[in-house]
């Protein structure tokens, strides 16, 4: 079956669409120092799009089952199989009854001959459903859960599976539940991560705690978790966590905090925040900028490469070094609204979607001899907190715009949704998967690329016919 889409619509001409509509409301609002780029975009290569159609509520997820497929799912409680080179709907997953909260794939082991590649979904239903996604049937459903699960992670190692809701359940390949938690909290887990010596570490509120999963061993064959240590470094609800590297992990808050943690002992190795600091040496002549709405700090998502970790700061992107332990460029308004969700591509390019409805890709370049608009090493200083000397700011912008050698430059502004982008996929052979409010899932492709796939099969179709000869 062949998705309702545009076809092959190209970017150079056709960039007025209903998200533009939001843009400009919230621009009579309040004048926005929003970057902007012109309609050649000559640096975005993704210049044609498919826009596939069978959600009927907001599209939250996409996960990746292998170099030519993707799942969506979303408040509809469906969960649709695409294929990315083309756009065609594979398979419909139905069985949810409400809408889905998570998603994951399980691989199978690989000491295995037969290859089974696994979608675990978790609803709003208080379900979790396992699925083949190689033939859309469902494998089995797990009904026993106490409240919402809200995330889930696979331990591939062990070949087990976590979900995470008011409490933490430890389940195998044939969903058994191995062991669980007391109950931590009715907000529940928000996040789950796998570090070494068989932990992981769980977000509830503004809490890390770190669980050690006991394996069977020749002495007992039961499985436990046990709740290890409680990290309370955060000021407020923690809404990221993701391993950066064999080193470390990061997490972000709802006002703004950013720690690194050290991944074997837990211990703090870096942090940026933002907190109030009055400054005593200031006279009443001075500017005072208040703080922003909380969401305008909230750190939604994070994203990493072997030197930076890139962090979704309200509107903002910002990148923070990891050897130099500070933040080295960043775009205080990268968006219109928050952004939602980030992703590092290669040559040095970022991704980044925003609930304005816009998918916009950065490039991180050092800085020439340019004068710029200084970044101060501190993010509460970025984001516009405290009081200003404007005296004492000339000899200090010098030291600033020193201290920041890179900038993040706009190269691409893929404007096709109508309303809020959740997050996207990115496949190198295939371009952009975005999914959004608005119900679509959009594909943007690489519009060279494309238009030379169609010129070789025309020449193959030709050859085939004999046409090409006689052409020649």
């Amino acid at each position: 079956m062949l998705p309702m889409h545009l076809s092959e619509i190209n970017l150079k001409t056709d960039r007025t669409n209903s998200a533009t509509k939001g843009r400009e409301e919230a621009t009579l609002k309040k004048k926005s120092p929003l970057q902007t780029i012109g309609e050649e975009q000559t640096q975005n290569p993704y210049t044609e799009l498919l826009v596939l159609k069978a959600h009927h509520d907001i599209v939250r997820f996409l996960v990746q089952l292998d170099e030519y497929r993707f799942a969506s799912a979303g408040d509809d409680g469906i969960v649709v199989v695409w294929n990315a080179q083309t756009g065609e709907k594979l398979l419909e997953l139905n069985g949810h009854t409400q809408k889905i909260t998570a998603i994951i794939t399980f691989p199978s082991l690989e000491v295995c001959e037969e290859k089974t590649q696994l979608i675990l979904t978790a609803s709003a239903d208080r379900t979790v459903i396992v699925w083949d996604c190689d033939t859309g049937r469902q494998v089995q459903k797990v009904s026993c859960f106490q409240s919402t699960v809200k995330c889930l992670i696979v331990l591939q190692r062990l070949d087990i599976w976590l979900s995470g809701g008011n409490d933490l359940c430890v389940w195998n390949r044939k969903l058994d539940l191995l062991c669980k938690t007391s109950h931590l909290s009715d907000t529940g887990i928000s996040a789950l991560i796998e570090i070494p010596k068989n932990c992981v570490v769980a977000a509830v509120g503004k809490e890390l705690i770190i669980f050690r999963l006991v394996t069977p061993t020749g002495e007992s064959l039961e499985w436990d978790i046990l709740e290890i240590k409680r990290l309370l470094d955060h000021q407020d609800n923690i809404l990221s966590l993701v391993n950066v590297n064999d080193l470390s992990f990061v997490t972000g808050s709802h006002v703004g905090e950013m720690i690194i943690w050290n991944i074997l002992d837990w211990t703090v190795q870096a942090r940026e925040c933002n907190f109030w600091d009055p400054s005593p040496q200031l006279d009443t002549q001075q500017e005072i900028k208040l703080c922003q709405k909380p969401n305008d700090i909230s750190i939604h998502h994070f994203t990493w490469d072997e030197e930076n970790v890139f962090a979704a700061v309200g509107r903002g992107l910002y990148v923070y070094n990891l050897q130099m332990k500070r933040v080295i460029a960043c775009q205080k308004t990268a968006h219109d609204s928050s952004v939602l969700h980030i992703a590092k591509l290669p040559n040095r390019q970022l991704i980044s979607c925003s609930e304005d409805g816009s998918v916009r890709i950065w490039e991180l370049r050092e800085k020439q001899q340019l004068a710029a608009e200084p970044v101060p090493t501190g993010f509460f200083n970025m984001w516009g907190f405290g009081r200003v000397n404007k005296q004492a700011s000339q000899p200090v912008k010098k030291q600033q715009e020193n201290a920041t050698p890179c900038s993040l430059e706009l190269i691409g502004d893929l404007i096709g949704h109508s309303s809020s982008v959740e997050m996207f996929l990115y496949f190198e052979d295939h371009g952009v998967v975005t999914c959004s409010a608005d119900h679509l899932i959009i594909l943007w492709k690489n519009g060279e690329r494309e238009s030379g796939l169609r010129s070789l099969k025309l020449f193959q179709k030709l050859e085939e016919n004999g046409d090409l000869h006689l052409a020649v």
